[in-house]
């Protein structure tokens, strides 16, 4: 069984406060393909405008460190295929604390907050839920390969504050999965998750159809 676990990108969507809504249009129409392919024969170019942090995304080293690998630096097998663990956030807090039982070594960590509920709406981007920077320190200490978070950010977020899951997480070489969605309908483990980017030079983030094959 595959599960979907990114959210619908669409003209005008806004993912994160700031940050520019995609615009979607028209390269070629295909009333105006008729005019260059063979009676019958009709196709559509589009053409999209974004910024590289919209929809469900990956965060490369490089969107924090300039010498850190970039969406063509990071090896493929560290984005897909990959053994995935559930950790669902227990508490009325914000901030969620991983029980340091866990075995994460080598897994896709994906932190389950529900706060996915809210995404489209402007109750998304306050008050949104987050990984303690504790738990984002051991989880770079044992070696997951991801993590992911079905919220505004992997971070708390006030304004010109720091990143320190970013900061550690991103230094030790494991990507980043924000935004994502449907992780109530995953297994807590028995899962292969996979969420790879197009190879593009120079750019640290970018937008990925991230899935889940359970069994």
């Amino acid at each position: 069984m595959i599960i979907d676990l990114s959210h619908r990108i669409h003209d005008g969507l806004v993912t994160y406060p700031g940050i520019p809504a995609p615009r979607i249009g028209v390269h070629l129409s295909r009333e105006g393909s008729r005019e260059v392919y063979a009676p019958g024969t009709e196709f559509h170019i589009g053409t999209i405008t974004l910024a590289a942090n919209t929809g469900t995304y990956l965060d490369t080293p490089f969107h924090r460190y300039p010498d850190g690998p970039d969406l063509a630096g990071v090896p493929v097998d560290r984005l897909a295929d990959l053994p995935g663990l559930v950790v669902r956030a227990q508490g009325p807090g914000r901030e969620v604390v991983l029980d340091r039982d866990l075995d994460v070594r080598g897994r896709a960590v994906l932190v389950h907050t529900g706060w996915d509920r809210h995404f489209g709406t402007d109750a998304y981007f306050d008050g949104h839920p987050y990984l303690a920077p504790e738990s984002a320190a051991w989880l770079a200490e044992q070696g997951a390969a991801l993590v992911g978070i079905d919220s505004l950010n992997i971070d708390d977020t006030p304004p010109r504050g720091e990143r320190p899951a970013h900061t550690v997480l991103l230094r030790a070489g494991i990507p980043l999965l924000e935004h994502l969605t449907n992780l109530a309908a995953l297994p807590e483990e028995g899962f292969r998750l996979h969420a790879t980017p197009p190879m593009i030079a120079g750019m640290g983030t970018f937008p990925v159809r991230a899935y889940a094959v359970v069994g």
